[in-house]
């Protein structure tokens, strides 16, 4: 009965001192902020404009995280390495940040201000003369608010 007694009292106090931390673990962890602006990067195989399954996960997540928010503005970059003729370079980032646009509106992302743009190679080497990597991609940045 003691021992039944003891280990009654020993619960209670475990559990309690649980209940008792959960104040100080709110003042510590803490979530992250809703509806904050974001950059997302999409990638594109060489000389393709065509959305990988991969960079389809992303558009879909960059979606999903908007959900709740206000969606301020959506700016869409196309972006090239420096293969190939700049003109053609320049149209393929166009293509690319077309693509990401079209995929961001079919995840249901609102485009009330959707801007695209295309750099095309333009920054696509070092100094020094070297391709830059991961050129192969559109940068998404969304302007999100909290809703209203």
């Amino acid at each position: 009965m003691k021992q039944a007694m003891r280990a009654a009292l020993g619960a209670a106090m475990v559990l309690g001192g649980c209940a008792s931390l959960q104040p100080a673990r709110s003042r510590l962890v803490r979530e992250p902020p809703r509806c904050a602006d974001e950059t997302v990067s999409i990638y594109f195989e060489p000389q393709s404009a065509q959305l990988t399954r991969e960079s389809r996960l992303v558009v879909d997540q960059a979606a999903s995280a908007a959900r709740g928010c206000q969606v301020r503005a959506v700016e869409v970059t196309g972006l090239a390495d420096a293969a190939g003729a700049p003109a053609a370079n320049l149209e393929l980032s166009n293509r690319r940040a077309a693509a990401v646009g079209q995929a961001l509106a079919g995840a249901g992302l609102p485009t009330v201000d959707l801007k695209l743009s295309a750099a095309g190679q333009a920054g696509a080497t070092t100094a020094e003369g070297r391709s830059a990597p991961l050129r192969r991609r559109a940068e998404v940045t969304l302007r999100l608010a909290p809703a209203k």
